[in-house]
């Protein structure tokens, strides 16, 4: 046993206090610590603050309402390495409140703090920590701008390259919250960021992977940082990082950053050069990925990665107890999740928007992987394959290359699908490819899609109903193809549509009723099933496109009389006319629409335009109502004929029948009238009869004379009272009758004579202007002979006319019972009587009573033999000297044509 060596302990000095070890389980003693000039106590302080504050969030409330932020930020910018070091350390963890950051944001020395602290001479855990806290800092948008001023991207970047991880991790997260600012995109390329952003692609913890390809999504929104990137050859590290089944969970990010990377014509050119577009569709389709070209000089690796994830998928392949036990290297292929299988189906889409990525993409048979999407299980790759090929469908080449590859078929079956988003891209994708492309529409038909085009039109889903009428629109162009749609019943599932409240379907649905209502049954069913009603209720919608469709398809149902009528009754005339005098609505359309109703409905025509042309045949119902002003309502000849007598201008009509009612109606009367003659001759007979046997009673029964006559009389007012009652009964009967009897507008006998002559007399001329003469002379002579000129206001027309309306008690005159008529009265008449002789004319109305017919006719040679010119346009004199002719252009015709 040695000898106890007595030790050598000096005593304090006696100006320094002795050590003291103080237990304190109180935050507010802590942070009273912080303000110790010792550095030792400092440490200790700060060390003891960061185990309190990392347990839980509210601990880092309950410092900062201490006092601890101020303290903590001082001491960060201590000169002792080890309280810098606690302080970041405390005060980084502190930062995920947002009341510290609310708290350090109002510092103006706290983002510079934390930058300086990321200092290449700092320890790594001071890296860890200051990067944390402007981490946290970055996800507000204020200091992301304090951070970029105080050039935190430089130093952000420089700690990508620690070998801690931690640093990394949280460097790199800090990156990516400064990149949702567009300064920092820019920043981070001048510090060449980039690099070892990709380079961190290879580490070997996922979360740093995850961040990486974060910050490069939002990095390569930059079009110069995608440039960079091209260089930098992103694309090959980004397909190289989609090949390794290992990392399937990041495959989604990967798939976003080549997907804002092919948006460029250059990428997308680069990466079909070396052969990574092929790679990436055969991965994505879980195929076998073609070999890399040898001038690639990536081989090596590319073998061992291919090995090793044949490794993976051969102990998959035992699990699952497939039929091979160790599949060969290169053969063995796992599928990638649908996620990234949805997010590169985006990808292409995304790109294909540009006419030049369509036309790359459709060389490298992009469109065979969207098809083989289109029939995987998951709805949302569906939805994402179909909507690319929508896109890709705008290229001419990609339409006939999907129909080709049998692309069609599966988008038929889809539009079966019980999700909604999957119909609306799928109907959306054949809308496109059925564009002007009549190969497409005819397959889309053969693959029994009609039928299900047409189930779609009912289907809740507006965007999938309006893409479902383009499509529908589209095939119609194909005459057996609209026929064959007519046949299942196209027409009456299009009123479901009509009535939809989205204006895009109501838009696409009057289209395609424009489109199948071109022939007389489909018009007549249309009718019938209540679609005129909904297609003129769309005229009050406050969307151009609609009111624009609904005109276009008024306009094609408005070509057959039926239909024109059926619009006129609901409204559409009078809509139209308001679109057209509107500064804002008026459009083409409805001025076509309003042409083809007009010219269905002569009178109307002629009462808003004041002319007709030599095409527009008067018919028995014509009437001249007057000028009536846009906008007005058009009455018909039945609210004329029901209007009381008036002293305004009478309603001249055109009717060359005979009535049946008024005849069977004046027969009745007279039969009535001989019943009521014998039942009166009868009458009286019986009752001589009765008197002469009361006469010869009289002289033997005088006494009962008197109650004889009492009951004589009771027996007379009876006998009246019930006819009274009958006659009573038979008059409500007959305004019963007379009111649910049908209008019968009034005819005009002398109307149909005159036709009669005119065919006899008139029709058989050799040449049009012999018969042009003829006809105004017998119009002239029926209507009062021919006027002197100047003598026109002496000539008697009004009081006869007045005559005829007191004489008929109606406003409405037929032109046969004018004797005495001016220009309006002679022009309509020769216009209704050429038209049915076959003799054209035009029927203008002018001012002040004035109207005239317009013929041509050819001008006779002066030499026999002569040239001859082709037909001029004459007036016809109806009054002066009927039968002569004026040139239209002449001195006489203007004279003629004006008061």
């Amino acid at each position: 046993m040695g000898k106890k060596v007595k030790e050598d302990k000096k005593p304090p000095p006696d100006d320094v206090f002795d050590a003291i070890s103080v237990e304190s389980r109180q935050a507010g003693t802590v942070v009273l610590m912080l303000s110790s000039p010792e550095e030792d106590v400092q440490s200790k302080a700060c060390e003891a603050i960061y185990k309190f504050v990392d347990k839980c969030d509210e601990n880092k409330k309950q410092l900062l309402d201490l006092g601890a932020g101020e303290a903590l930020l001082k001491l960060m910018q201590s000169e002792d390495r080890i309280v810098r070091r606690n302080a970041c350390m405390a005060l980084g963890v502190m930062t995920a409140n947002p009341d510290v950051r609310k708290f350090l944001r109002k510092r103006e020395e706290s983002v510079p703090a934390f930058i300086q602290l990321l200092a290449p001479e700092e320890d790594t855990v001071v890296h860890e920590f200051a990067a944390l806290g402007i981490s946290n800092m970055a996800t507000e948008f204020s200091s992301k701008a304090s951070i970029f001023e105080s050039g935190g991207v430089d130093a952000l970047v420089k700690c990508l390259s620690s070998s801690d991880p931690d640093v990394q991790k949280n460097s790199v997260e800090a990156l990516a919250q400064m990149l949702l600012d567009y300064q920092s995109r820019a920043a981070i390329r001048d510090a060449d960021g980039l690099n070892p952003l990709l380079e961190m692609l290879k580490s070997e913890f996922s979360i740093i992977q995850k961040l990486s390809l974060l910050a490069l999504d939002r990095a390569s929104q930059d079009s110069e940082n995608r440039s960079t990137l091209r260089d930098l050859e992103a694309m090959t590290v980004l397909v190289d990082f989609v090949a390794h089944p290992e990392w399937n969970d990041l495959h989604v990010m990967a798939v976003m950053v080549l997907s804002n990377l092919l948006e460029d014509l250059e990428s997308l050119e680069l990466v079909k050069e070396t052969g990574g577009l092929k790679r990436l569709v055969a991965l994505i389709t879980d195929q076998v990925p073609p070999e890399e070209e040898p001038k690639a000089g990536t081989g090596k690796g590319e073998k061992k990665a291919g090995s090793r994830a044949a490794k993976k998928s051969a102990k998959g392949s035992k699990k699952e107890e497939s039929e091979k036990d160790e599949p060969p290297p290169g053969e063995a292929i796992i599928p990638t999740l649908p996620d990234v299988k949805m997010c590169a189906a985006k990808a292409i889409a995304r790109s294909a928007r540009s006419a030049e990525n369509r036309k790359i993409l459709h060389e490298q048979e992009a469109e065979k992987m969207l098809i083989h999407l289109l029939n995987h299980e998951s709805t949302d790759v569906q939805t994402a394959a179909a909507q690319a090929l929508g896109i890709m469908s705008e290229n001419l080449l990609s339409k006939d290359s999907i129909r080709e590859w049998e692309g069609l078929q599966p988008l038929i079956k889809l539009c079966n699908s019980d999700n909604g988003d999957v119909k609306e891209s799928v109907t959306l994708a054949l809308a496109n490819l059925t564009t002007g492309n009549s190969s497409n529409c005819k397959e889309v038909s053969n693959l029994n899609g009609t039928e299900t085009l047409i189930h779609l039109l009912a289907d809740p889903r507006d965007e999938a109903v309006a893409n479902t009428c383009c499509v529908l629109t589209n095939m119609a162009t194909e005459e057996v193809l609209r026929s064959e749609a007519q046949g299942k019943g196209i027409v009456t599932a299009l009123l479901e549509p009509l009535k939809s409240k989205n204006t895009r379907v109501q838009a696409k649905s009057s289209l395609a009723v424009a489109a199948y209502v071109c022939d007389v049954d489909s018009r007549s069913e249309f009718r019938n099933a209540g679609g005129i009603e909904n297609m003129v209720q769309l005229l009050h919608s406050g969307n151009d496109e609609v009111r624009r469709n609904a005109a276009w398809a008024l306009a094609v149902c408005a070509v057959d009389e039926p239909t024109a009528i059926e619009i006129c009754k609901l409204g559409g005339m009078d809509l139209l006319q308001e679109i057209q005098v509107s500064g804002t609505r008026k459009n083409p359309f409805a001025e076509v629409a309003l042409e083809r109703l007009l010219d269905a409905n002569l009178s109307a025509k002629y009462a808003l335009t004041g002319q007709l042309s030599s095409t527009n045949v008067i018919e028995d119902g014509f009437y001249d109502a007057g000028q009536i002003r846009p906008n007005t309502k058009f009455m018909s000849i039945e609210d004329y004929c029901k209007q009381q007598l008036n002293d305004k201008r009478p309603v001249l009509f055109i009717n060359a029948k005979a009535d049946p009612v008024t005849t069977q109606s004046s027969s009745t009367q007279e039969m009535e009238a001989k019943e009521s003659s014998k039942t009166n001759v009868s009458g009286k007979s019986s009752r001589t009869g009765r008197e002469g046997k009361g006469g010869r009673r009289r002289t033997s029964m005088i006494p009962d004379d008197n109650d004889r006559k009492s009951k004589q009389k009771e027996k007379e007012e009876k006998q009246r009272e019930e006819e009274l009652q009958a006659q009573l009964q038979k008059e409500a009967e007959a305004l019963a009758t007379s009111e649910n009897q049908p209008f019968n507008p009034p005819t005009d006998s002398n109307l149909l004579k005159y036709l009669e002559e005119v065919t006899e007399r008139i029709l058989p001329l050799a040449t049009a202007a012999e018969q042009v003469r003829a006809l105004a002379q017998f119009v002239a002579d029926k209507m009062g002979g021919p006027i002197e000129k100047g003598q026109l206001p002496n000539f008697s027309w009004e009081l006869p006319l007045s005559q005829v309306k007191f004489e008929l008690k109606s406003n409405v005159i037929p032109i046969g019972k004018i004797k005495a008529g001016i220009h309006i009265h002679r022009a309509l008449l020769f216009k209704a009587l050429a038209d049915r002789i076959a003799l054209p004319c035009t029927l203008t109305r002018g001012e002040y009573n004035r109207a005239w017919n317009e013929v041509m006719l050819p001008e006779t040679p002066e030499q026999p033999g002569g040239q001859k010119f082709p037909p001029r346009s004459f007036i016809v004199d109806l009054i002066h000297q009927p039968g002569g002719i004026m040139r239209s252009d002449s001195p006489e015709a203007v004279t003629y044509k004006k008061l």
